[in-house]
């Protein structure tokens, strides 16, 4: 039977490190309450010069470095973002051209902070259905331009980076075979106005009034959607390992949507798991929206608080409202 493993992680982080203290006097809150509110300390923006398949494509590079296999060995590039270079063509185009794959499918999807594992999820797909041996699954998102500098709701919040996986197919019929066990995924459409970017799309395009109504800047009601956010990562993840005959304490590692500190403390409690087993990288990195799910699993992995055949939790959650849980045997 043909199983999809993860080979390789890697993820990547613009130089600039935007502190605390570099947004609070827009926001009016000191740098300590900032963290407070947030669990964040520092987050990463990029440079003026730099776009998501940039970002993308070093962490695809770096994913590819760790797999120990070259662009040739990629048959398919799914890209999550929010934040593409343009319209059209796809960021995962650019990215095929950047690293140098071989004419490939390329194609971008957008599922908010979920993202990645919808991606990872028709990544697994198409190995499974004999399309693809070897996918490239990446996410890399640009929030701080479409943040307003004195919207303390998410100006606080949101930085930029790349996460990226290669999963690979592999005959195992094994009992206790290594790879993806399962990925879940849902969508509730009737809280999609609980964060969004409203302008720019079919139906608000660009023009002097929404540029003047600043509706190009993203907007979120964060009390409802954290509390939306924690009621339903904690129910899909105590629905997957249930599914799959196992409880949260045989989960070695859990490495969730770094959306906010609280966020990440509150599931844990919830779940009875301690903080050591619980992946965080909001302090340094803040929120990358779809690319902090790879990012904290490639920081997990180079930190060495995963290893062979762990039992892993993935779970994000984000706009639309979406979110998504899976389960892996390292």
């Amino acid at each position: 039977m043909i199983r999809s493993r993860i080979i390789g992680t890697g993820s990547y982080l613009p130089v600039r490190v935007v502190p605390n203290d570099e947004i609070a006097p827009a926001l009016k809150l000191s740098p300590a309450r900032i963290q407070r509110l947030t669990g964040i300390r520092t987050r990463h923006w990029a440079s003026e010069h730099e776009a998501s398949s940039d970002m993308a494509i070093e962490a695809g590079r770096r994913a590819l470095n760790a797999a120990g296999c070259g662009p040739s060995s990629i048959d398919a590039i799914i890209l999550s973002t929010t934040s593409p270079d343009m319209a059209f063509p796809s960021t995962a185009c650019l990215v095929q051209r950047g690293l140098g794959c071989k004419p490939v499918g390329a194609f971008d999807i957008a599922a908010s902070c979920s993202g990645f594992l919808y991606g990872l999820s028709m990544a697994q797909a198409m190995i499974q259905s004999g399309q693809a041996e070897t996918c490239l699954v990446v996410a890399s998102e640009v929030k701080s331009r479409s943040l307003n500098p004195q919207d303390d709701a998410t100006a606080l919040l949101f930085g930029d980076g790349a996460g990226a996986v290669i999963l690979r197919g592999e005959e195992d019929s094994s009992p206790e075979w290594r790879g993806i066990l399962g990925i879940r995924l849902y969508a509730d459409g009737v809280h999609h106005g609980l964060i969004r970017l409203p302008g720019g799309g079919s139906r608000m395009p660009l023009s002097s009034d929404t540029l003047r109504q600043g509706e190009h800047s993203l907007r979120m009601r964060g009390t409802s959607l954290f509390r939306i956010a924690v009621r339903r990562i904690e129910q899909a993840v105590l629905e997957i390992v249930k599914e799959f005959g196992f409880g949260p304490e045989d989960l070695k590692q859990i490495v969730l949507h770094q959306a906010n500190g609280r966020i990440l403390s509150q599931v844990a409690d919830r779940l009875g798991i301690g903080p050591s087993r619980v992946a965080s990288v909001i302090e340094r990195y803040g929120n990358t929206s779809s690319a902090s799910l790879p990012i904290a699993l490639d920081d997990a992995v180079r930190g060495g608080n995963i290893s062979p055949n762990d039992l892993v939790l993935l779970g994000t959650f984000g706009g639309g409202v979406t979110w998504a849980t899976g389960l892996l045997r390292w």
